[in-house]
């Protein structure tokens, strides 16, 4: 796993503190930003049989800096797609703060925060960023970086076998998340950490979701998923159900 380069101040930042979760990976993290410039960021350790390290490092992170939830410009949350359970955490905490403090929720694409780890290494341009999507596939979604190093979307979220993939990067830098089952054929291993939501660009996360009913990208039926709901016989509800 690649260490945090935080990035700089972005002067296209909206004014106020925001408060970024993200935890699509093992390598999940939180983050406080102001007036475009980072605050702090604190990694947090996810997966299965971790308990929950988000709250007590979103808890940390907003004492440190002296800030309550309610003086929050707002809450992004990254949506996925990766682990069920992680980003269903993150999700779950990230609408409740919202809820409780009366502010917008904001959702972003891991798969950009990922990208955009390599903001300072690679030109201006298109490239391809995959992570795991398990039973050999992977998530793919193409992206381009601007002259600023603003990370942009440039298609829809797919799913691709690595034949597949490879076929549909060409000669495109590629950029795989965490790690890669060929890691002779990437450009760069990336992490999603929830700084580089600064080297976002912010027509792809400004747009506040609804509370009631937005759910993360988890891009397919995960293990988790389907022992519940077969145990439980129904549908599992939105994180927005009472």
């Amino acid at each position: 796993m690649s260490e945090p380069v935080l990035p700089q101040k972005s002067s296209a930042f909206p004014l106020g503190w925001l408060l970024v979760l993200e935890a699509s990976t093992t390598a999940g993290s939180v983050a406080l930003i102001a007036d475009g410039a980072l605050v702090a960021m604190h990694p947090v350790a996810m997966g299965a049989g971790r308990e929950d390290r988000l709250f007590p490092a979103v808890e940390s992170l907003l004492k440190a800096a002296d800030v309550v939830p309610h003086q929050l410009l707002g809450i992004v949350c990254g949506e996925g797609p990766g682990s069920f359970t992680s980003l269903r955490i993150a999700a779950s905490l990230a609408k409740g703060l919202a809820h409780g403090a009366s502010v917008p929720l904001f959702a972003v694409s891991s798969l950009l925060l990922a990208a955009s780890d390599a903001g300072e290494s690679l030109p201006a341009g298109r490239a391809v960023v995959h992570g795991d999507a398990l039973r050999g596939e992977r998530y793919v979604l193409d992206v381009m970086f601007d002259e600023n190093g603003h990370v942009h979307a440039q298609s829809a979220l797919r799913r691709m076998t690595l034949h597949e993939l490879d076929e549909h990067v060409g000669s495109r830098p590629r950029l795989a998340v965490l790690s890669s089952p060929v890691p002779e054929r990437e450009s760069l291993v990336v992490t999603p950490w929830s700084s580089h939501l600064l080297r976002v660009a912010r027509q792809a996360w400004t747009q506040a979701v609804p509370l009631d009913s937005w759910e993360p990208q988890y891009g397919r039926l995960a293990e988790a998923q389907v022992k519940w709901e077969a145990s439980h016989g129904a549908t599992l509800p939105s994180l927005g159900a009472s």
